[in-house]
Formats: C-alpha cells, sequence, structure tokens
C-alpha cells in the first residue's frame, strides 16, 4: 500500500478586515489630531433599523479584550470581534454631501439596506 499526500493548495491572502479611504484617514486623522486626541475610533454591529443591522461607531480610551486593532494609512481603528465577520472586506470612506458628512461604509458583504439608508442585512 503506497502513501501519498494529498496536493497542497496554495493559501489564499484573506482581504484585510477593514481599509481606510483617503478622505477617512484625513478626517479621521484630524478628529485624533483635535476633538478625539488620544482616542480610538471603534466600529462595531448592533441590531437595529428595518433591515436588521447598522454600523455602531464611538471613541474609546483603549482596547478592550474583545477589539481587533486595524492599522491602515498610518492610522489605527479598533473592530469589535463579534462583528467582524459582518466587516471582512469593507472600505469606510468620508462622505460630504450638501446638507449633511459623515463616514460611510462599502462592505462587500452587504446583501441590502433599508429605504432610509440606516441598516443593512448580509
Amino acid at each position: 500500500m503506497s502513501t501519498t499526500a494529498a496536493p497542497t493548495r496554495p493559501k489564499r491572502e484573506l482581504p484585510p478586515l477593514m481599509t481606510l479611504s483617503d478622505s477617512a484617514a484625513e478626517r479621521l486623522r484630524k478628529l485624533y489630531e483635535k476633538a478625539e486626541a488620544g482616542k480610538l475610533l471603534r466600529i462595531g454591529v448592533k441590531t437595529k433599523g428595518c433591515s436588521g443591522m447598522a454600523y455602531d461607531l464611538s471613541f474609546v480610551d483603549e482596547a478592550g479584550p474583545g477589539d481587533e486593532r486595524v492599522t491602515d494609512k498610518g492610522l489605527s481603528i479598533l473592530v469589535d470581534r463579534k462583528a467582524s465577520l459582518y466587516l471582512i472586506g469593507t472600505m469606510m470612506d468620508y462622505e460630504v454631501k450638501p446638507m449633511s458628512a459623515g463616514f460611510i461604509f462599502v462592505n462587500p458583504n452587504e446583501k441590502g439596506r433599508c429605504g432610509c439608508g440606516e441598516s443593512f442585512h448580509v
């Protein structure tokens, strides 16, 4: 009886957990330098809205035991580990419109959004 090893597949590199667009990095850098100096942006997902989930952003003093640190463009953000599966490959952007401005998420895992845009589902 001969034993032959099964061929090994090359490992695929996983996409980064999250990335920042240039405009999001610029806005976050300004927040870290002024109003939120010494803090870190923490991103999570919570149950909310018509579609079921919403992005939850808060500034915290330090990483908690359930946080993963993501560094992009020289900036660090925290991602709640419970939200990681929903956020893999997501890009955070900063959008300025005539009547509003804020962080938005380009998430390849989203399958749909509610009509008002407040919540999403995967």
